[in-house]
């Protein structure tokens, strides 16, 4: 499958402030050879819409705990997390527990 997937991301709870203060992203992923999944994803997100502070979003190659990912409003635990392959229309939140005091 090397069509382009149009997928939606929001950002909530704090974890917009590092993407310039947007919440919600509709974007279409470029064709790749293998299908698009959340490891890949995250790459993208860091490359293209991070703005700031990395390590408040990303931990290595997932998002820092705290964050929790919902995939068309389920947990991504449920979904096989970093091997979840997107589909097209797909909803990404990413919703950050962390609070600064």
């Amino acid at each position: 499958n090397t069509n382009s997937v149009v997928c939606s991301f929001c950002f909530r709870g704090g974890a917009e402030l590092l993407f310039d203060g947007v919440k919600k992203h509709q974007v279409t992923l470029p064709c790749q050879p293998e299908p698009w999944d959340i490891r890949n994803l995250l790459k993208w997100i860091k490359q293209n819409l991070l703005k700031e502070r990395q390590e408040l979003f990303m931990q290595g190659d997932s998002v820092r705990p705290g964050i929790l990912v919902l995939i068309n409003d389920a947990d991504w635990e449920l979904m096989g997390e970093l091997d979840y392959k997107l589909q097209d229309q797909d909803n990404v939140l990413f919703i950050s527990t962390l609070h600064g005091g």
